[in-house]
């Protein structure tokens, strides 16, 4: 059995143009990267402008475990199926973290016989765009760090910078640092630390904003701390959003590449959802659906995250409408939520499943409260049985939802056509889609409906710390924004070890943090990390590159 990178490099890639030919993009509307890769431009942008809106598909899973759930490659097969079936079909995708490729998951652009092309570049540093977001966030904290080095005329107090360094990849040991020792003219010494680049808010900004205008404006309401008289600092006030904008100039623009069935594929911005908003760029979303008749993307980690944050936060400041939602969900997934270890989820165990898919039930329930049409894909492993997969095909009929055997991992589109039909007929469905909450109600009101509407949690509490940061929050006249939960996504609650679908359980926060530039207030519950670390047998070590370049092992 051929290996996710052999079955890549075993393709023949369309040169870049022609895949761009396919959605009427001319040669001059590219900025290229080689033949495979190439930035959108500008110019694109606005000569489509007036085209019309593709119907947008979030496709989004159950909680994710270890035995995998085959989001990315269900995406990427969709958008392969569209083009059997005879649709003009475009995924907009978000772009992989090296903390990830090098830590547990190995690459991340798909699987099997439904990736995105090429993979090695895609997975690795790709057109740069996270070297060009991890430069642009730590020139502004060398410029925090020159300024009170400097004089400090601000008076920004050194206790109480909240802006942190980044790093795209997995270093725990980063997480809290001291810098500026040396003596007087390393500058002066304070604690510091780190978060991986996905986390940023310099991530969270270019994914959110709407034209380069719109990304410097964001960039300049970054907080980066207070005085010591206690007044907000922000990035504008160190005269740094215009410099950090010309870093990101070109980071701006989404990137084209192409499945292995050469179907179109937008990949732009990465932000984890987990801690971050998990969602692509906004620009690569709007201008992939001027450019085909349906637009299939995708919110990291389960629904309650990813997909939470897609329509609450994303959805609400682009203005997009989706016109159907799929849940992806397998046999071994479910089972390991029933509590099967993951070395025996490709057993069969019926009666693990039915304790288990009480997950897909909350997901499927969850996602008709935004008002949009669900279809479920059952993404189908070779050790699947047929009474599991009849038993799941029993539940979504009981659950009245739509659904789909999808064998997109083996069989490319081939294996997605009903999955496809599935989709295109629920898009063709009436869809009033509306937020779960009002950004306008108060912070523990935004936050207290998504722990109950979404996580089913019983209610609140809420730490010191947290209490005080919304009184910080409210003082600065950001209470309106909307709320980003940084949650486990194993669990629908805040305790990763709580499966299925948990009751009687309340969501505990333990802090806030304002995210001015990127316009939200991320709520952090539980032990979220915002710089993870490696596993004990990181993905790394399985990975190398021979004599000829030809790298191995990625996944």
């Amino acid at each position: 059995m051929l290996s996710d990178i052999q079955i890549a490099q075993q393709t023949t890639l369309k040169p870049i143009t022609e895949i761009a030919a396919q959605l009427d993009i001319c040669a001059d509307e590219l900025e290229l990267y080689g033949k495979y890769k190439a930035k959108l431009s500008d110019e694109l942008s606005k000569r489509v402008s007036s085209n019309k809106d593709a119907k947008l598909i979030l496709v989004t899973a159950i909680n994710p475990t270890p035995a995998g759930e085959g989001k990315t490659t269900t995406t990427c097969g969709l958008g392969q199926a569209m083009a059997k079936i005879g649709k003009k079909a475009i995924i907009a995708l978000r772009e992989p973290s090296l903390g990830p490729v090098f830590g547990i998951k190995g690459g991340a652009a798909g699987g099997g016989y439904s990736q995105v092309l090429p993979m090695e570049d895609i997975n690795l540093h790709f057109t740069g765009d996270m070297h060009a977001i991890t430069a642009a966030n730590n020139l502004l904290c060398a410029m925090i760090d020159n300024h009170i080095h400097q004089g400090n005329p601000l008076g920004i107090d050194q206790r109480r910078i909240l802006f942190k360094r980044c790093l795209d990849m997995n270093d725990r040991a980063l997480r809290q640092t001291v810098c500026s020792l040396g003596g007087k003219i390393n500058g002066f010494p304070r604690e510091d630390g780190f978060q991986i680049t996905v986390a940023s808010e310099v991530m969270a900004i270019l994914c959110l904003a709407s034209d380069i205008s719109d990304l410097k404006a964001r960039l300049g309401r970054i907080l980066v701390g207070y005085t010591v008289d206690n007044k907000p600092v922000y990035a504008k006030d160190l005269k740094a959003e215009g410099a950090m904008t010309a870093l990101l100039k070109d980071a701006l623009k989404p990137n084209l590449v192409q499945t292995i069935e050469a179907t179109p594929a937008v990949m732009h911005g990465g932000p984890f959802a987990n801690i971050a908003h998990g969602c692509n760029s906004v620009r690569a979303t709007k201008l992939a659906m001027k450019l085909a008749d349906y637009c299939i993307t995708e919110a990291g980690f389960g629904a309650d995250l990813g997909a939470e944050k897609f329509l609450d936060i994303k959805c609400r400041y682009a203005g997009l409408n989706p016109s159907a939602i799929v849940i992806v969900a397998t046999c071994r997934a479910l089972k390991y939520n029933g509590g099967v270890p993951k070395a025996e989820t490709g057993n069969e165990n019926v009666e693990a499943l039915k304790k288990g898919i009480v997950n897909l039930g909350v997901h499927i329930e969850n996602m008709r409260k935004f008002g949009v049409p669900v279809v479920v894909a059952i993404n189908r492993f070779g050790t699947d049985t047929e009474a599991e997969l009849k038993l799941i095909e029993e539940y979504c009929i009981e659950k009245g939802a739509d659904f789909a055997l999808s064998d997109v991992f083996a069989n490319g589109g081939n294996g997605g056509v009903e999955l496809a039909e599935k989709v295109v007929a629920a898009c063709e469905k009436p869809a009033n889609f509306a937020p779960i909450y009002d950004a306008e109600a108060d912070i523990k009101t935004k936050i207290e409906t998504i722990a109950r509407e979404i996580y089913r949690a019983d209610g609140v509490n809420y730490t010191t710390a947290a209490e005080k940061a919304i009184k910080e929050i409210e003082a600065l006249g950001a209470a309106n924004l909307p709320v980003c939960v940084a949650k486990t996504q194993y669990s629908m609650s805040d305790d990763p070890t709580l499966l299925g679908a948990p009751t009687g359980f309340k969501i505990t926060i333990r802090d806030l943090k304002l995210s001015n530039g990127a316009g939200f207030i991320v709520v952090y519950t539980g032990d979220i990390m915002t710089m993870p670390g490696l596993p004990k047998v990181p993905a790394a070590e399985r990975i190398d590159v021979d004599q000829q370049g030809v790298i191995s092992g990625l996944f």
